[in-house]
């Protein structure tokens, strides 16, 4: 399967756990050229900047969830609400980065006003992003276009491969990765990427700087150590733990698996029912889009809680394929009508502005 880039998405933007840059396959998005929904708002009747519903009470597509909330399974943390910046991240890899290199932001600020955030918020992700070297800001007369980071691409490519591979493994799950830095205090930064990054690849800590994975994943953490300049504090190592005393202790040390078959099973529980050709073709462009960006929310989630441990130690394997199922059968589902959603707004206002 090719790789789409997730609201990254991301679980981090360090992460960028997002699906999004995905390349346009079969009915998959391609920005840019498709025309503008018939039901759009016209630019003068968008709600106030200072009048757009919060974020938890944006009105749900078709009767769904409202997408700003995401009550995910069990409930989701306040930290893993929607953020503005992640949000942004997502919207440029899955629907300009595979296809073009820039985009309005005027059309940006509007998407994120449907999804319940104000102008002045989106705004600030913005230049936030600016400032985290993530996109870059280009001026052409009156307007202001945004594109992808050479540092964000690469990001956004690793988050895609780990969120599209979840429940297929690349290796036979023979192998563990070891990581054991002593990246010292004062570099404070790179010690959070490099934690952020890792949780997203499956890894668990055993202790402060020890790290493990139940899968090769020797290659990636090499290219990470050197792109955070760490190599010199940093030892990695790959085992094949044929016979191993405590192994299940470790588990329960490394990782928090608790709910984690709950999540997945109330996942497809809540996007299945959406699954038939019939329920998808009656979304209106919008609420494709929104539906869209909850489906992606939640899922990529699901790489940081779940390292993919042999199912001898971990009975999650039926639930995960029953998620991820769901996931990607959707995710293209959606992507003709949300990508006509994005374009209209990013096109159309554009021409306005």
């Amino acid at each position: 399967m090719n790789e789409p880039a997730v609201l990254r998405g991301l679980p981090s933007l360090d992460a960028l756990s997002a699906p999004g840059s995905l390349p346009a396959r079969g009915g998959l998005p391609g920005p840019g050229s498709l025309p503008a929904p018939g039901g759009l708002p016209a630019p003068a009747s968008l709600p106030a900047p200072g009048g757009l519903p919060a974020p938890a009470s944006l009105p749900a597509p078709g009767g769904l969830p409202a997408p700003a909330s995401l009550p995910a399974p069990g409930g989701l943390p306040a930290s893993e609400h929607l953020q503005p910046q992640e949000l942004l991240i997502t919207m440029l890899g899955t629907y300009v980065r595979p296809f073009a290199d820039r985009v309005w932001s005027g059309g940006l600020v509007v998407l994120l006003g449907e999804l319940g955030f104000s102008t002045g918020a989106a705004r600030v992700a913005l230049n936030r992003l600016v400032r985290r070297d993530l996109i870059e800001r280009l001026r052409e007369g009156r307007l202001v276009h945004y594109r992808l980071t050479a540092r964000a691409d690469r990001l956004l490519a690793e988050g895609d491969g780990r969120i599209f591979s979840l429940g297929h493994p690349c290796d036979n799950e023979g192998t563990w990765t070891v990581l054991w830095h002593t990246i010292p205090e004062d570099r404070r930064l790179e010690r959070g990427r490099l934690a952020r990054r890792l949780r997203f690849l499956g890894f668990g800590s055993v202790q402060d700087s020890l790290w493990v994975s139940p899968h090769d994943h020797s290659v990636e953490v090499a290219a990470l150590i050197a792109e955070l300049s760490v190599s010199d504090f940093a030892t990695m190592l790959t085992a094949h733990p044929n016979v191993v005393v405590g192994l299940p202790a470790l588990v329960s040390r490394a990782w928090d698996l608790s709910g984690l078959v709950d999540r997945y099973d109330t996942f497809a529980a809540e996007f299945s029912p959406l699954r038939p050709r019939r329920t998808l073709a009656a979304l209106s462009d919008r609420d494709a889009f929104l539906t869209r960006a909850r489906l992606v929310h939640q899922f990529r989630g699901f790489p940081v809680l779940d390292p993919e441990l042999p199912e001898r130690l971990a009975p999650v394997s039926g639930p995960r394929r029953r998620a991820a199922e769901t996931f990607h059968e959707l995710y293209e589902g959606l992507a003709p009508a949300s990508q006509r959603h994005f374009d209209a707004v990013t096109a159309a206002f554009e021409a306005t502005g």
